[in-house]
């Protein structure tokens, strides 16, 4: 259960954050006892809810709060703060305490994956490479296709490990591509994701796009290695209206969890200006556009 900073969080942070939450909701679940009442582990569970909104609330995105925290269990026993939930009979005692039993024992087994998540991704992400994020545009117009771009070269870098991130809209976009009338991007679009597919056939994120060669003067730095890596979207993430900024959107996503910048490559004039006003580095690359039409 990957989950989304907000621009700005500290990695390290938020993990510690998650960590805090998780054990007290873990101290929690295993803190009822015989001597409590289903409807003082109710009040209990309701006071963790809103110390865990209150200390997650600014740093991950709302639909994995609403994942972690907020969930639909949440709502109905919050709803029954006012009605049969706070009625002594049995059976009511009984239902309750089933229902927080059973949601305290979803929000550890949450936790416990969210963490574990971010823990693998620091890790995955704790190198020196640089990431860049080309959006479709790139994809279709640039002079040199996916196995032969050459991120250094464009950042001026040449010798520096860079990764390649691709999220999973861009991918929807070179797929509706391939029915374009345009033939230059219906080609573009159909070669892109056909490279990506032979890349990421076994299942992984990560692949080798290029392998980094030394260069033919004697102590000169080797050229550095080139990775392609596909993002996917948090379970139950709903995806902004417009692609350019869902595009954004996911290259920020990626900065506090990498502890780095991204640079946006794009040569969409609209997309750059999203970019640039939403604080995301951009390389914006241009065409020539020849002499004006007569």
């Amino acid at each position: 259960m990957l989950i989304t900073p907000r621009p700005g969080v500290n990695r390290d942070n938020l993990l510690k954050t998650l960590q805090s939450v998780h054990t007290d909701v873990y101290n929690l679940r295993g803190g009822g006892g015989p001597a409590r009442t289903a409807h003082d582990r109710w009040l209990a569970y309701l006071e963790w809810t809103g110390n865990a909104v209150r200390m997650l609330g600014n740093q991950i995105s709302e639909s994995d709060l609403n994942r972690l925290v907020l969930t639909d269990r949440y709502r109905l026993l919050l709803g029954g703060a006012v009605g049969t939930l706070t009625g002594t009979e049995m059976q009511v005692q009984r239902t309750v305490n089933g229902l927080v039993s059973l949601e305290l024992d979803e929000r550890v087994t949450a936790f416990d994956a969210a963490i574990q998540a971010l823990r693998s991704q620091i890790l995955r992400w704790s190198g020196y490479e640089h990431y860049v994020v080309p959006d479709t545009s790139f994809y279709v117009h640039h002079p040199d296709k996916l196995e032969g771009i050459d991120p250094g070269a464009l950042l001026g870098d040449p010798h520096a490990d860079f990764v390649v991130m691709v999220p999973m809209v861009i991918v929807d976009e070179l797929d509706r591509l391939k029915e374009t009338k345009d033939k230059q991007a219906r080609w573009r679009a159909g070669y892109t994701l056909a490279v990506l597919d032979r890349l990421f056939e076994r299942g992984v994120s990560r692949a080798l796009l290029r392998k980094g060669e030394t260069e033919p003067v004697a102590k000169v730095a080797p050229l550095g290695d080139v990775w392609i890596e596909l993002l996917f979207e948090p379970p139950g993430q709903v995806r902004l209206p417009n692609s350019d900024d869902e595009i954004i959107d996911r290259a920020l996503g990626i900065e506090p969890l990498a502890d780095r910048k991204v640079t946006l490559l794009t040569y969409d004039t609209g997309q750059s200006t999203r970019a640039r006003n939403a604080g995301l580095q951009v390389l914006k690359l241009r065409q020539e556009i020849g002499e004006e039409p007569t």
